[in-house]
């Protein structure tokens, strides 16, 4: 491309600033007015999409940490243990299983983790550790898929 003068060359900015322009209205497709096709409202918005979006990966984790906490704390109730004491005892006995595999076998595979429960509390009352009390029938009002079969 030719240029006539040395202002005419700093005003062309080329075609880096329409796909610069397209990547963003192209973000902001689906928005609502003139966020959706006014650039300079378009890319305030954009951003703050995806500021929200970044925040919101961190909240899902953080939020699933605390599902699978609660399953497990569950898991461990219906066979009168606590879930300190539990992970205690998995890690005694060199279980390293990760909470979301946990949660996982509390909730789909009960009779493997009433096996989990038990080895744990075997180890734990052999250590002697405080806080242990006996393994009995789950308290009253809990029904588990484990006693329907």
């Amino acid at each position: 491309m030719v240029f006539t003068s040395l202002a005419l060359f700093v005003r062309n900015r080329g075609p880096d600033e329409f796909w610069r322009k397209r990547k963003i209205l192209k973000l902001s497709a689906h928005f609502y007015g003139r966020r959706r096709n006014c650039y300079s409202i378009a890319i305030r918005a954009v951003h703050r999409a995806l500021v929200s979006a970044t925040k919101g990966r961190k909240l899902k984790k953080e939020d699933m940490v605390a599902l699978w906490e609660t399953r497990i704390t569950a898991g461990c109730e219906e066979h009168n243990m606590t879930y300190p004491l539990f992970r205690e005892g998995l890690v005694r006995c060199n279980i390293l299983l990760n909470r979301k595999t946990l949660a996982d076998l509390a909730v789909w595979e009960p009779r493997t983790f009433k096996s989990l429960v038990k080895v744990a509390h075997a180890r734990v009352s052999q250590d002697g550790l405080a806080g242990v009390t006996e393994l009995g029938d789950p308290p009253s009002g809990i029904i588990t898929r484990g006693m329907l079969k």
